[in-house]
């Protein structure tokens, strides 16, 4: 690879959802100054990414790869990129990205064409496709795009017309989405929209193959916060019997499967009557709150498995993630538990981080 500065992959790129760049930039920051990395993220506001730039121009692969995907919160997507090409030629784009694809000896099996979920990105959608076949027929040419190629994948991120960052994504630390986003179909007899959030998160939680162990018939769950039952339809389609906890009206229709006990009780007093398989939560409180409430089930060995939100209309919104996470950890610590735990910023979360736990 050449010396020059603008030919060394020294950056991570991040995708995220517009506004939350700020919070993204604070994570991505603290955790790699824990691996001991010299850089700093550069941000700005509403446009849907960050850039972690390293120091001196060294290596992002190292770094990418200690900073698991699996262990992030607001990034939907990360990768190894080379610093931005601007002022691009209308009338050839290919050529500088073919020059810096050449430079890399980069090779990959697949070519991506990303860009920011936001208005200014969506009016970019036509061109990754216009010289998509052009892009792939010349990486075929120079040896780069292959059958076998470790499954990696070429991105190239647009953000104007005239500007775009070339980056590399590694299997097993990655979104496998376009633009790190999973789609999901809203059901038209689900009580609401944030039904979607729990889906998404079994989809992001939970390996496919093990939904018929752990979201299976004959479950106990509890829904703290249920009305009008967007989250307990989730669970009565997986063929579980629900404690719905809320003084709010449920669903006629989830009422009607004979599969939910509805109680009128409040969310923070009220006990199951025996140890559950899961509890779910989407309560409107305070994040510290929540979390306290979730270690205390854990705790008390009510639930084995939970996944509940935390609400963020607070500025500082990483240092808030931070610090409930490590006082639920701290509960199951004292419980003299072991327990998987992760948290994400989903693509049908707004104001709010989800977290699934499991006691192993």
């Amino acid at each position: 690879m050449s010396a020059n500065a603008d030919r060394i992959a020294s950056e991570i790129l991040l995708y995220c959802r517009a506004g939350f760049e700020s919070d993204l930039a604070a994570e991505i920051s603290q955790k790699a100054a824990g691996f001991g990395a010299n850089g700093y993220p550069v941000a700005a506001a509403d446009t849907g990414f960050v850039r972690y730039v390293l120091a001196d121009q060294q290596p992002a692969h190292t770094l990418q790869r200690q900073l698991s995907f699996e262990t992030l919160v607001f990034p939907r997507q990360t990768l190894v990129a080379f610093p931005p090409l601007a002022n691009l030629d209308r009338e050839d784009r290919i050529s500088p990205i073919m020059a810096l694809i050449r430079e890399s000896g980069w090779s990959f099996e697949h070519i991506c064409q990303d860009l920011p979920d936001t208005n200014d990105g969506k009016a970019l959608t036509g061109l990754g496709k216009s010289i998509q076949k052009a892009l792939e027929s010349a990486s075929r040419k120079c040896g780069a795009l292959r059958r076998k190629a470790g499954k990696r994948w070429l991105h190239l991120f647009w953000t104007a017309g005239d500007q775009v960052q070339v980056a590399i994504s590694f299997p097993g630390n990655r979104s496998e989405y376009p633009n790190g986003i999973r789609h999901l179909r809203f059901p038209h007899d689900a009580p609401s929209r944030s039904t979607l959030k729990l889906e998404e998160a079994w989809h992001t939680f939970i390996p496919a193959e093990q939904w018929d162990e752990l979201l299976g018939e004959n479950m106990w769950a509890a829904d703290l916060g249920a009305a009008p039952g967007g989250w307990t339809w989730q669970l009565v389609k997986r063929g579980m019997s629900v404690y719905a906890i809320d003084n709010g009206p449920m669903q006629a229709s989830l009422m009607n499967t004979g599969q939910v006990e509805h109680l009128r009780e409040d969310a923070y007093s009220w006990q199951p009557p025996h140890p559950l398989d899961w509890l779910v939560c989407d309560m409107v409180d305070q994040p510290t709150r929540v979390a306290r409430l979730m270690g205390t089930w854990l705790e008390k060995g009510w639930t084995r498995r939970a996944i509940f939100n935390l609400k963020l209309p607070m500025k500082q919104r990483w240092q808030e993630v931070d610090h409930c996470l490590e006082r639920l950890h701290q509960s199951i610590e004292n419980a003299g538990f072991k327990a998987h735990v992760r948290c994400r910023h989903l693509y049908h979360d707004r104001e709010e981080v989800t977290v699934y736990v499991a006691i192993v």
